[in-house]
């Protein structure tokens, strides 16, 4: 399993802009400078988060990006399913049927209860984590979230 660029750079984004001055709008050529992105990458991944509703724009001169709500109303797991989707989905196994219209293990599928647990599990620490909980420093993320995880 792999994080996505377009999930990892999208958080990433998002974190950007709710630790900017609530003053100050986040330009596309900020975010592509501070996270060493292309201009053109920045500006797809700000029209998904835009789109999600996760950040407004302002267009002009001195026009850029703020987040919609608070950091705190904003949860790490729907933003990730927005820019990437889940682990594992219902979609899964048609996507995985090799050959042959359908799959040749859809009746008994052992495989397909591990990807089940394992997307259990991910959701029950992700659903746990908000924006607000990774603006942070590293050390302090990784505290809350050693915590959340002894607790699930």
């Amino acid at each position: 399993m792999k994080i996505t660029a377009q999930e990892e750079y999208g958080l990433r984004i998002l974190l950007r802009i709710a630790r900017s001055d609530d003053e100050k709008n986040t330009s596309i050529q900020s975010l592509s400078e501070l996270e060493g992105l292309s201009h053109a990458y920045a500006a797809k991944l700000t029209r998904i988060l835009r789109k999600g509703g996760y950040i407004n724009s302002t267009p002009g001169n001195i026009g850029g990006y703020v987040l919609a709500k608070s950091p705190a109303e904003i949860n790490v797991n729907t933003v990730l399913k927005h820019l990437g989707g889940s682990l594992f989905s219902k979609e899964f196994c048609g996507d995985y049927n090799g050959n042959v219209t359908m799959c040749t293990n859809s009746v008994d599928c052992s495989i397909r209860s591990l990807w089940k647990k394992i997307q259990y599990s991910v959701d029950q620490v992700l659903d746990q984590i908000t924006l607000a909980q990774l603006i942070g420093s590293e050390e302090s993320s990784n505290q809350l979230l050693t915590k959340l995880a002894t607790e699930v």
